[in-house]
Parts: C-alpha cells; structure tokens; sequence
C-alpha cells in the first residue's frame, strides 16, 4: 500500500511539474480527497490541509488535477526564513522543505517499521513531526532556529497539533529526557553538507543511553545528483557512515521535495538500524 502511495504521489509530481507555469518561491501539491490513487485516513488528509493551510509559508492555493488526480496546489515563499536559518554555524543545511504529502509517508513508513517515536532532527517548520503526531508517534521537533521554531509553534496552536517543538542545538540536547523506547531519528541535511557529522553526534547521544541503541532507527536525506556526492556515492552518499557504525539499511523510499522540484529524480530518504 505505502509503495503504491510513493509511486502515485510520484507520477503527481512529475506531471505537475511538467504543468506549473507560476512564479512562486516554492509549490506543492496535496490531493484534494481520499482516492484509490491516495488511499488514506480522510481525517489524516485533513489535517494534511490543516498543516498548509495554517503554515504561515504558503500564500496562495487553487485546485488542478495532475496524473488523473484532483489536487491542491499551494504556493509559498520561504526567503525570510531560508536566510534566517543560514546564520547559525552548527546548521547543516538551509531551510527548504519537503512536500507535506513525502513527510506524511516517510511518518507512515517509521509507523510501519514499528516504531513508537519520531525525533525530527533539524526540523524546519515541523512537517515530519507533525505527521508523526498525527498518526498517532509520540513527536519531537528539533531545530536550531528559533524563528522556525516560533513558527512551528504557530502552526501547532493553529491546528491543536502538539508534535513538541525545541529550540536547540541537536548536538547538546538531553534525549534521556524524553524516555525513549523505540524511536525513530530524522536526520535534516545531507552527508556532504555536514549532515554527516549531525549523524555522527546523534549516534553518540543514542550510544549514551542505555538499553536504546538496539531499539533505534536512523533515516537519512540522502541525493542522487552526483555532483552532490563525493567520496562513497552508495546510499544517497551515506554510505561511508552506514558502514562505520554498522547500520543496516531497511529500505530506500525517494519522494518529492522542494529542492527536487525541477527535478526528474526524487530525494531519497534512507531507512536504517542497528546491526
């Protein structure tokens, strides 16, 4: 079921692409109603809307249909927050976010694999947390920014969706705090834009709290586009850490984002665990 998701919202993707003629910063698409192209929870669909609807980002929407598909198209603007995030020395990458529709599949995907919780390191504005939440993960929402982190808590109080926003470095906070069972770590930046070293510090944090590591899964940004990639290519450019810390990859799933927007191959988000 979930695959089929990936593929469908995939097709959407590419022939909305294909389609867009408008000038907007960045744009994206969620099905308008539940289908057998996007058979999902009506309510999750919803509160998929909600998220965009109530994300201060996104200026304008109207309704198209790409691939056969009735949809939304919003269209947003994040240069006042994409500059905002470039000032802090520790962030490994800009703000620019994945399409809402991939963050609600890469949550269902870490639902799937069975875990508890969801951990969005280098969160942005919340999307992946707050998917998380909503299907019913215990969330968490780490992002160094604090304007994005005012931000995601105006997108939580506007859609009584609690997904735990932190304003923190990743690398400092205490995840013992959080009594954590069987989470699920979202790593926000790729290995070559220091995303490598946010893993690295995360592995270390999870090493330090007994009884979890054996319990905890890693997913990684990762990219396609060669002239991204340097040194081991395997695994979207994570394979050199993949292989140090003896991680096994579960799968691969690539979708839209917005950096990929232009783009004829998706960014893929890989799954992985402790050996």
């Amino acid at each position: 079921m979930f695959d089929a998701l990936v593929k469908n919202l995939v097709r959407v993707k590419q022939d909305f692409a294909k389609k867009y003629t408008g000038s907007a910063h960045i744009q994206e698409v969620l099905p308008t109603n539940v289908s057998d192209e996007f058979d999902i929870d009506t309510v999750h669909l919803k509160s998929l809307h909600d998220f965009a609807q109530k994300n201060p980002i996104y200026f304008n929407s109207y309704e198209d249909e790409f691939f056969g598909v009735s949809c939304i198209v919003y269209e947003g603007d994040i240069n006042e927050y994409w500059l905002n995030s470039i000032k802090h020395g520790s962030s490994c990458q800009p703000f620019y976010p994945t399409w809402i529709m991939s963050a609600f599949i890469m949550a269902l995907f870490a639902k799937q694999f069975g875990y508890a919780e969801l951990i969005d390191i280098g969160s942005g504005d919340g999307r992946i947390a707050y998917c998380g939440n909503i299907l019913g993960l215990a969330s968490y929402s780490v992002e160094i920014d604090e304007v994005l982190v005012d931000l995601q808590k105006t997108i939580s109080a506007n859609t009584n969706q609690n997904f735990n926003p932190v304003c923190t470095d990743a690398l400092e906070y205490d995840y013992s705090s959080l009594n954590l069972k069987h989470p699920a770590f979202f790593i926000g930046g790729l290995a070559q834009m220091g995303g490598d070293i946010l893993a690295t510090g995360i592995i270390e944090k999870i090493d330090s709290i007994q009884n979890l590591k054996n319990n905890t899964g890693l997913v990684f940004t990762g990219t396609d586009a060669k002239r991204n990639l340097s040194g081991n290519l395997e695994n979207g450019g994570w394979g050199t850490l993949i292989e140090r810390h003896h991680l096994d990859v579960m799968k691969t799933v690539s979708l839209p984002t917005i950096w990929t927007f232009d783009q004829l191959a998706e960014t893929p988000y890989i799954y992985t665990k402790f050996k």
